[in-house]
């Protein structure tokens, strides 16, 4: 596409002093008319393109441009910078090098210190880092991958699987991936998936149903709590205030639509005795005996 091309002559002279229409012609296998054509376009936007003629003679930019200038307005390029600070912030294992390459084509770092995201309690671990690779290359190239996986049960199995998306929600990252095991779509948490590898085995995409039980393979609830107001900090940290109301005697109820799985327990059982599950009556029941059991340990 033409917008890629002069994406690309622009990236090229930031990096060179010079270049010759010639060596643009042939790295895109167009004629040197075409490469002076879109030297014109790239002048009309603005961007300070010229040329010397003779032996040494090339493409050239001005020295203190830079790319920002033409393409993104400072509010664009701090958007983008953002967007890059919260995927490194979510382990995405290549942000911080794109981050790095912005930088160096702004030639203005400071002006890009003003934000920093950093999720307390995660960790950049190399191999953490080579997985979500490994699974993102699996998905552009429709290669099944295999990996040792622990479900919230606490069950270890080995799965194959065609992987589809992956998806950051709730603090974590999640494989929407086809599993030949159960042979039906599934939603797997990237932090119990271990030794995970790519195979030569390629697939065809299946037509993938709404991230309904079927894909999660869990149990949607109505969960109901009611809360001291002593928490109710920590219920607006992780809740829309939408699903909090105050009672009439000052406590406040929690109602919220939520998937089912290990981490609800614990996050119920985090708030002590601050907290009463009212509905549903299973919960309820796991919660009191889990409390059992912490009593009995102790």
């Amino acid at each position: 596409m033409k917008i890629n091309r002069l994406l690309e002559i622009v990236t090229i002279l930031l990096s060179r002093q010079s270049v010759t229409a010639k060596e643009l012609a042939n790295r895109f296998s167009v004629s040197t008319r075409t490469v002076y054509r879109d030297l014109e376009v790239l002048s009309s936007a603005g961007v300070p393109v010229y040329t010397n003629k003779g032996n040494g003679g090339g493409i050239s930019l001005l020295e203190d441009y830079t790319l920002n200038k033409a393409l993104f307005s400072k509010s664009e390029s701090e958007g983008l910078l953002l967007a890059l600070k919260t995927m490194g912030a979510t382990n995405y294992p290549e942000a911080g090098v794109i981050i790095d390459k912005l930088g160096s084509i702004y030639k203005n770092n400071q002006a890009h210190d003003w934000i920093e995201v950093d999720f307390e309690g995660w960790n950049s671990k190399v191999n953490e880092q080579n997985k979500f690779s490994i699974i993102r290359d699996a998905i552009i190239d429709n290669r099944i991958i295999r990996f040792d996986y622990v479900n919230a049960n606490g069950s270890k199995s080995s799965r194959s699987v065609e992987p589809v998306k992956l998806i950051f929600n709730t603090y974590t990252w999640y494989l929407i991936a086809y599993c030949l095991l159960r042979d039906s779509f599934r939603m797997f948490r990237l932090s119990r998936i271990k030794n995970v590898e790519i195979t030569e085995k390629h697939f065809i995409k299946r037509e993938m149903p709404e991230y309904d039980e079927q894909v999660t393979n869990l149990n949607l609830i109505d969960l109901k709590l009611r809360c001291d107001e002593k928490i109710l900090n920590r219920l607006y940290d992780t809740f829309d205030s939408d699903c909090i109301n105050e009672n009439s005697d000052g406590s406040y109820d929690l109602t919220v639509t939520l998937y089912e799985e290990e981490w609800v327990y614990g996050y119920i059982l985090s708030f002590g005795g601050y907290a009463e599950v009212v509905e549903p009556e299973h919960i309820r029941e796991i919660i009191k005996n889990r409390a059992k059991e912490i009593a009995e340990k102790y």
